[in-house]
């Protein structure tokens, strides 16, 4: 028989299988797991009130006397059993107050008639007077579980209750050693308080101040511990030597048909002194939609190329690595350099002669997908690695690439443009690059905010754009009827525009569970020119180019984030004709309208996306957590800048420093680094 984990909450009093099981959806396995599910609010029952001056639906304590005896009716339900109605009255220096109790008799009976009690609930008032319903109470000389304390509130899930949770996390409490992350050096230097401290305090908490303080000290182990993890990773990287490049890419500013912004130049010129410095460059290239990336990444790629490296260069699309194939294949070619590309949908004797020809070292720069990947997919001396929007890749995947190589460069290049602050967090093993400038003749998109109001002026709007031999992105929050109630569905929407709303115009659907070379072909037939119109979820957020599309239009906008829109908005103004995007909301609350006039206000993808991160927080910010973003249970990356800023000089002072780390703070980096796959 298997022998039980004995930090398995199993052995906790009261918690069978089935139990642990509901404790099991909140990610609760262990005892150690119990002690970090976090209470997500807390109720303080600490301010005492006289009878006369308690508010009516505000809760709050107050020390009374019963001075009646309870007095218990039962009303007979045909269906059930009786409800029971049992009432009294209570009395303080200052007044009266009726209590009723329903079907609680039995707690009930522990009143009595001449004794003083702490009762805490919410004062209810209406023509006949004022009550209070249900309150729970206490004696005088017993408090604390119920009144006077301030009670953790936990995350549930049906069939746990929130007394269960308290009630197993008391247990853990009193059998588990807290293992100390941070040094006491460190703890003392920043005022912090002890592990084992801080757990007792957040989920028991004494006073406000004490819970304070916990929060300050678990909020910091979070970042500090992240931020460790992130100083080793950088720490690994910069000392991996590489033979520095010495090329320079004049030879490419002059094959281009255009000239560089400034600020790619810039940007350019560090990856250059990356390329030079001798050790392996690991770089984050961010940038507003339409910024030029895409041309600094070459730049990167042709000194690689002319050093007789092999380039990897990975988009998260097949659409999006034919586009990037066809529009550097013919450059690299006029410089002598071979392109090929490589994706999941090519013929197998197509892939065949490709990575055979990439073993041999005839290819020197691929494009692909995650076809790039693959085992079979082998170079011969893979020098440097580009990766096109990383937060749609994941970590793993980045290093599955680098892998591929003896000590590749690494650039990464990102059109979500993402506050400084948060960088730091996301990437912070990599030296982060802005290209804040747009080339000149980037259209600048002129953006609208209407209701269903305006939807005939629209739709007169739409066929005047295809009148003039324009195109049409509509975009809907869902994809089938009913999936998400009140909201467009992509799928019926595309039917009653084709039907009944445009029938003279060719209207194409393309959504997120279409195969991908469903996907493609809708896609490349619409960037052809063989649709008017093309209803779609998010999936053409990323990477999709069609210069003729000059229409944005967005249902229901209030159901996504700034930044999403503002990448939606970027799929247009691509080409020389005026575009325009439109965001549709019937959605009249004050902020909600505020949030997106400022979309409308402004194009600077930096300023929407601090506005976002301040007011949806991280998570929503980017919509998923294959961006890589690590989940912290306590800290905000929107509050607690403060304290973020301290733990990553704490880190970087405890990884610079010439001693062993503590055991506990080893095994959370190890796990930290796991969990999101960064070990390379």
């Amino acid at each position: 028989m298997a022998q039980k984990n004995p930090n398995s909450i199993l052995n906790l009093t009261g918690i069978g299988p089935k139990k642990a099981e509901l404790f099991a959806k909140l990610g609760v396995d262990t005892m150690d797991d119990l002690l970090h599910l976090y209470p997500r609010d807390y109720e303080d029952r600490t301010r005492m009130l006289p009878i006369a001056s308690l508010e009516v639906g505000t809760p709050a304590c107050f020390i009374a006397s019963v001075i009646s005896t309870p007095m218990t009716h039962r009303i007979p339900k045909p269906d059930r059993r009786s409800l029971e109605i049992t009432k009294l009255t209570v009395a303080d220096h200052t007044g009266k107050l009726n209590l009723t109790f329903f079907n609680s008799s039995y707690s009930v009976e522990r009143l009595h008639r001449g004794e003083s009690y702490v009762f805490y609930g919410t004062l209810v008032g209406d023509y006949i007077g004022y009550a209070m319903t249900n309150p729970l109470f206490e004696p005088l000389d017993s408090y604390g579980k119920v009144t006077r304390c301030i009670v953790p509130i936990y995350p549930l899930t049906a069939g746990l209750t929130n007394n269960n949770v308290a009630s197993a996390v008391k247990q853990a409490l009193g059998r588990c050693s807290i293992q100390e992350t941070i040094p006491e050096d460190i703890r003392r230097e920043y005022g912090l308080w002890d592990a084992q401290t801080a757990l007792r305090q957040i989920h028991q908490p004494s006073d406000q101040e004490a819970l304070a303080h916990a929060t300050r000290r678990l909020v910091f182990e979070e970042f500090y511990c992240f931020s460790a993890a992130l100083s080793i990773l950088r720490s690994k990287r910069s000392h991996k030597s590489v033979p520095p490049y010495h090329t320079e890419p004049q030879a490419f500013y002059e094959t281009l048909p255009f000239s560089l912004t400034g600020a790619q130049r810039r940007v350019i010129e560090e990856i250059l002194a990356d390329f030079r410095s001798g050790n392996a460059m690991s770089r984050l290239v961010q940038g507003d939609v339409g910024c030029g990336k895409t041309m600094v990444a070459a730049a990167a790629a042709f000194v690689a190329i002319e050093n007789h490296k092999q380039v990897a260069f990975m988009a998260p699309t097949e659409i999006l690595a034919k586009q990037h194939f066809e529009r550097l294949a013919p450059l690299f070619a006029s410089l002598g350099q071979r392109v090929s590309l490589l994706t999941g949908s090519m013929k197998l004797s197509e892939k065949k002669r490709c990575r055979d020809a990439l073993a041999a070292g005839e290819i020197d720069l691929l494009i692909g997908t995650h076809a790039l990947l693959t085992e079979a997919t082998v170079f011969s001396d893979l020098g440097l690695v580009i990766a096109d929007e990383q937060h749609r890749f994941g970590v793993a995947q980045r290093a599955a690439l680098l892998s591929k190589g003896e000590q590749p460069h690494l650039l990464i290049m990102s059109a979500t443009p993402i506050p400084r602050t948060l960088a730091l967090i996301l990437y912070g093993d990599l030296d982060v690059s802005v290209v804040d400038e747009l080339p000149p003749g980037r259209q600048q998109v002129d953006s609208f905010l209407v209701d269903e109001r305006y939807r005939k002026r629209l739709n007169d709007f739409i066929r005047k754009q295809a009148a003039e031999g324009h195109q049409t992105f509509i975009v809907c929050p869902a994809i089938e009827e009913g999936e998400t109630e009140s909201l467009k569905a992509a799928e019926l929407w595309a039917q009653t525009l084709q039907s009944s709303v445009f029938p003279n115009l060719r209207v194409a659907l393309l959504h997120g569970k279409m195969k991908g070379a469903e996907k493609d072909q809708v896609m490349e037939a619409f960037a052809a020119g063989a649709y008017d119109i093309l209803v779609s979820t998010t999936v053409i957020e990323v990477g999709v180019d069609v210069p003729n599309a000059t229409l944005m239009v967005v249902e229901n906008a209030d159901r996504f984030g700034l930044s999403q829109l503002h990448q939606l908005r970027g799929r247009i103004g691509r080409g020389s004709a005026k575009s325009y995007c439109i965001l549709v909301s019937d959605n009249h609350a004050d902020e909600t309208r505020q949030r997106l006039k400022a979309l409308c206000k402004t194009t600077d993808g930096f300023r929407i996306a601090q506005e976002d991160l301040k007011l949806r927080g991280p998570g929503d910010f980017f919509g998923s957590r294959q961006h890589g973003l690590p989940l912290f249970r306590m800290g905000s990356l929107t509050q607690d800048l403060g304290i973020l800023q301290e733990a990553q000089e704490a880190a970087a002072k405890t990884i610079s420093a010439d001693r062993p780390l503590p055991p506990a703070l080893e095994k959370k980096i190890r796990s930290l680094l796991e969990q999101e796959s960064t070990l390379n």
